[in-house]
């Protein structure tokens, strides 16, 4: 890296640490208004808000992590061809793509970072944030415990939780369904049970006393049972997932939350393209700078302006497009990843195309 990378890339990553802090603070003080009444009504404590908003910061990176690039693009790569820094760095041979480069670098490097970011701290982040929010802002329900679950273990299998104790890996009033078939279902049989814990020594759950309805085409037959183990396979982990706001979960996580969901037959197209959606999300990084460094580049009658006004028409467009493409893939016969990424893949090109016919 020259003496030029290093003073463009100086001149970016110091617009970039601006629009961020900037952005971020608004969006906190923002949201901060909004939940003071909360706040004081629940006699909330300043820690515990603290707390919160620190928490809260990473949700705030995940939003504008792309918009403060953008306008760093705008503004210091503006500034610079405003001040004839550029024609002054062409006319030393340094081609328009070549300082260009430790910019598009950077971003790169920040769309890898994001990944992790977005995929493993900022749902952490969340839980707490969240866990903050049902606690101090007077919520009914405590974030270990989960009431009325419904899932299916299996395409022909029911599953009801009156309450559920994430933390003790206890299930309260219990029930089981199997209706045997998933096209023409016939309910075979049923299990109640007033509780039911989870053993870690055989990796089951035990019912400790349980009645059984066995249905026959002109009876019924009730039996007791003690010390059942239940029929079903779902980790406590899985279980306590199933309420979980998405925001909470890890990548990992949510792959494993749709593969439950996919057990027990439920389609789960959105989801997936959700998650490939999330996965394609920080690459909007590298996107934005290719779309916003060549507009500021280049001197317009318009000025500044004219570059900021054009730059945001492409990236709302984009934003507009990768919403509308997602829901409409869900009932198109397209691969999952070609709905998530093809926003992605789409205004990279028109980002190459640009970043080709920059004239600086």
């Amino acid at each position: 890296m020259n003496i030029l990378d290093r003073y463009v890339l100086r001149q970016f990553v110091l617009t970039f640490v601006f629009a961020i802090v900037a952005l971020c603070s608004i969006f906190i003080v923002i949201d901060l208004f909004e939940r003071l009444d909360k706040f004081i009504d629940n006699k909330t404590p300043i820690e515990t808000v603290l707390v919160f908003y620190v928490a809260f910061l990473p949700y705030s990176l995940e939003l504008v992590n792309p918009v403060a690039l953008m306008l760093a693009g705008l503004f210091s790569v503006g500034r610079l061809s405003n001040n004839n820094e550029i024609t002054a760095m062409r006319s030393g041979g340094q081609g328009p793509i070549r300082f260009l480069l430790p910019i598009l670098v950077f971003a790169f490097f920040m769309s890898i970072a994001q990944v992790y970011f977005n995929g493993w701290v900022a749902p952490r982040a969340a839980t707490e944030r969240l866990t903050i929010e049902r606690m101090a802002l007077a919520s009914n329900n405590s974030p270990t415990s989960l009431q009325d679950l419904y899932f299916r273990e299996s395409p022909t299998m029911n599953v009801s939780l009156r309450r559920y104790d994430a933390e003790h890996r206890v299930g309260t009033s219990v029930s089981f369904e199997e209706f045997g078939s998933a096209r023409s279902p016939r309910q075979q049989w049923r299990i109640d049970a007033d509780s039911m814990a989870w053993d870690s020594t055989s990796a089951s759950w035990t019912l400790p006393k349980a009645t059984r309805r066995t249905f026959y085409p002109d009876s019924v037959a009730i039996e007791t049972i003690t010390q059942y183990r239940a029929p079903f396979a779902i980790r406590p982990d899985q279980i306590a997932k199933l309420q979980l706001n998405p925001e909470e979960m890890t990548f990992p996580e949510m792959d494993d939350y749709i593969g439950t969901l996919e057990k027990g037959g439920k389609d789960t197209r959105r989801q997936e393209i959700d998650l490939s959606g999330q996965w394609a999300f920080p690459f909007v990084n590298l996107i934005v700078v290719l779309i916003s460094v060549p507009f500021a580049s280049v001197r317009r009658r318009g000025g500044m302006a004219v570059n900021i006004a054009a730059a945001m028409v492409i990236a709302i467009t984009y934003i507009a497009f990768t919403k509308i493409s997602q829901a409409a893939g869900v009932a198109m016969d397209l691969p999952v990843e070609v709905v998530g990424w093809g926003a992605n893949g789409i205004f990279l090109m028109i980002g190459l195309v640009l970043l080709a016919r920059t004239r600086a």
